[in-house]
Formats: structure tokens, sequence, C-alpha cells
């Protein structure tokens, strides 16, 4: 099928459809950028103070919605079951480029310092047009403890549709996608796009997810993002990758089998995990959330987010553990309820972040905290700081001992255990820019950078 130019689980199913608006997930991700003056150094994020509020602690608090077996199980076989995330980085069908052939706009968007150990740009279309844009990365690292997935290195990006495009149509509105990125070869990335969509009518057809992926993790077989405004979480199953055998501009069922307007591929939402409270935003009320990675140095792994960019007080950044029952793979840890509390919280001085992670060095008792922070405008270098209960440090640019040296709209982090690698994505921020680069630099150079 032409990939075009313009890619367009009992009562708890129940609860789920609650969370929908009209005939599609009207959960979406939250976009995050923030807006501070710490990307000049002159003001730092401070020390992580603890949360300890329980009726704070308390509004972190998620509702699990599981969709049904049976309605995942009829969709799947209708459309000719699960064709895996092997089977579409079989056919993939796009070719991103090495450093050495990007343009000097896309270089120019690296960090300064540390130095980028991998980079690679988008092909073709996809690195110019102002129709979408690349919101989050998470990897098969953080996926399984070998860092790979049916043998492969893969590299999971998500990307959001430009609502502000000149002459969108409305149809296209709030569209989400992901680029399967086979990273096996490192000197041969290649790529093939997969639609996010919710599955309607038990099973008997689908609409799309509406989304702007602000945070992304994947972890054993579930992927979760990041839900309509942070209003909570979304849940895709990589077991369940299906194909839909006509090409056309629609989404769902169509006379002859199931389209995806344009796409070949579509990933369903098999739940969702929504603020207990019913909504998000304000400090009396849950955070919304913005920003997400995965910490397997935890015990259990976690979900690590931040608040979103609505934000304008002391952001909160916590984390919820993952479940450690055999048949909930990829899950949050819930009670008999479908409760997910926060593991735990803090409280940071910065009015918002971009991009969050949380990793345990060997042999330390508590865990680093790195946040990253975005300018208000474009062309300029964002700033990344390690933050814990003693204090905060920046990475510092060698040149003139400024902090602004980190990736320009960079917005997601994600770690790669068995690389020691930091992962991130270019082109997060609120305009189209054409800086989109997918880069790479090992966490032990973030941490001799510090200032």
């Amino acid at each position: 099928m032409k990939q075009r130019g313009r890619h367009r689980r009992r009562r708890r199913g129940q609860a789920l459809r609650a969370t929908l608006a009209g005939t599609a997930l009207a959960l979406t991700a939250a976009a995050t950028l923030i807006s501070t003056s710490q990307a000049t150094g002159d003001n730092t994020p401070g020390t992580l103070t603890p949360v300890t509020s329980s009726s704070e602690i308390g509004r972190l608090r998620l509702h699990e919605n599981l969709v049904t077996e049976d309605t995942l199980d009829t969709l799947t076989k209708d459309m000719g079951g699960n064709v895996g995330v092997s089977g579409v980085l079989t056919g993939a069908d796009h070719t991103m480029r090495a450093e050495a052939d990007c343009s000097g706009t896309e270089r120019a968007a690296l960090p300064l310092e540390p130095v980028a150990t991998r980079a690679y740009c988008w092909a073709g279309e996809d690195a110019r047009t102002q129709e979408w844009l690349p919101r989050s990365v998470t990897t098969s690292g953080d996926g399984h403890d070998n860092g790979q997935w049916g043998g492969r290195r893969v590299i999971v990006a998500g990307w959001s549709h430009n609502d502000h495009a000149a002459g969108e149509p409305a149809r296209d509105k709030g569209l989400a996608r992901v680029a399967l990125i086979d990273a096996s070869d490192p000197a041969a990335l290649t790529y093939r796009w997969v639609l996010l969509v919710a599955p309607r009518d038990d099973g008997k057809d689908f609409d799309a997810v509406r989304a702007d992926m602000g945070g992304m993790v994947w972890y054993q077989d579930k992927l979760i993002v990041t839900a309509r405004d942070g209003a909570g979480l979304l849940v895709f199953d990589l077991h369940r990758v299906l194909q839909a055998g006509v090409d056309s501009e629609a989404i769902g069922k169509v006379r002859g089998g199931y389209s995806a307007h344009g796409y070949q591929y579509v990933l369903p939402a098999v739940g969702s995990y929504s603020p207990a409270g019913g909504t998000c935003g304000g400090e009396k009320s849950a955070p919304c959330i913005g920003s997400l990675s995965l910490d397997r140095t935890s015990a259990p792994g976690s979900l690590v987010a931040t608040e979103g960019s609505g934000s304008t007080d002391r952001t909160r950044v916590w984390r919820y553990s993952y479940s450690t029952a055999a048949d909930r793979t990829g899950l949050l840890g819930s009670d008999s309820l479908g409760r997910v509390d926060a593991a735990e919280a803090y409280r940071t001085k910065a009015a918002g972040l971009s991009g969050v992670l949380s990793h345990t060095p060997a042999g330390a008792r508590k865990a680093d905290w790195y946040v990253g922070h975005a300018p208000d405008s474009g062309g300029k270098h964002g700033t990344l700081w390690r933050q814990s209960g003693s204090g905060a440090k920046a990475v510092r640019c060698t040149a003139d001992q400024s902090y602004a040296c980190w990736g320009q709209h960079t917005a997601s982090l994600s770690y790669w255990p068995q690389t020691g690698e930091l992962w991130t994505l270019s082109g997060a921020g609120a305009d189209p820019v054409p800086e989109r680069v997918l880069y790479a630099v090992p966490l032990t150079s973030v941490d001799r950078s510090l200032g």
C-alpha cells in the first residue's frame, strides 16, 4: 500500500468507553514545552522536595480502564491477525539519513555539549512537512532486558498532527502516529509509520486516536503515551499491530475491509489511565501529565512523569510502579478497584519541564533526576539539568560557561541501559521547525559535562 505524504479488556471495558469522545479516544497527548529563563543559567530548578501530603499524593491517582479481550480479539481476527513489529519493519519503506547527510540546519539542532555520538535525520517529506511534529521517543532498551524486540533493536518515535498548519482539513486534526524504526544496523536505520486508533462497536470497527504524543514509554509489550491535554494515559499492545487492506482517506471499516487514512498499519488502544478526580490542571487538581520516561533502576520498574506545560508554579515530578503480575505485562500496578497511586513525588522550583529521566547509578541509594528546559523562541539551545535532594547541576558549555548547550526543541528523554545512551529527538517545538534530528549521547558524558 502506498504511504501518503500526508499520513493521514467486565465493567472496565465500559469505563474505558466513558473516556471516549464521540467514536474515538478523546484522550490526547499533552505537548510539553516550557517558558523559563533557566536556559541561560541565571536560575536553577533547585533541589527536589518530597511531596508528603497525603491529599496531594492522592491527586496523582489514576484509574485503569481496559478494553475487553473479546473486543480486541474481534478486531484482531477481522483484520487478519497480528502483523507484529517485525512484520512492519520487514517492510520498512523509509531510510533515515546519517549525520553526515543531514543539512547544516539539522545538525545545528544537536547539543553543543555533550556531543551526540549518534545522530539521524528523517527521510524526504518527513524532514520538511508542516503537517506533523515529532514529540517523543522510547526504545526496545526500555522495553526489554536485552534491549531487543524480536531480535531487533527498535526505536519508536511519536509524532502528532500539527493542527495549526494552514489549510489542514478538520478530519486530520489531532491524528497521532508512531514511527517504528529498525536500529539493528547503526549505519542504516529504516522505519515505517503506524497510525494510532481506538476500537469501537465491540471490535467491529475502529476510529482515530486524537493525541499529540507529549510523552511515550515502551515497557514489556505495552506502549503508554500521554493523553489529551495530559489528562491521563493511553495504552497500546505491540502484540496487536494490525494491517489495513484498503487504501483510502477513511479511518475504520469500509467496503472491502478496513482503511487507515493511507497508512497500511494501525495500533489499536487496549486501555487508558484517567485521573481519578476526573479532571487535571491547577494546584488543587490532578496535574496534567507532560513528559514520560521509564526507570528500569527502580524496583519494580516505574513510569516517570512530569507536570505538563500548563504548570505555573513549582512543577511536580513523580513515578508509578509497574505491575509485577504475570498476566499484567506492561501495565501499571493497580489495586482490585483499578486504582493506581504514585509511588513517590517531588516538587522542583521550575515553572515547567521539558523531558524527564530518573536513574539510580550503580551503588547509589537514590535516583538522580534529569530534566530538560526549553527556551521560549526558536533557534536556541535548551538546558539539561540533573537534580537530587541536595541540589541541581546543569550541562555547561565550555566555550562561554553558559548552560544553553542542550539540543534545540527537545522534549523527551529515554535511557538505553544496554548501551548507556540517552536518546531524544528535536523538533518538538510549538511551531514547525526544520531541525528534526533523532540523536543519542552517553549518559556518562552528560554527567561529565555538568557544571
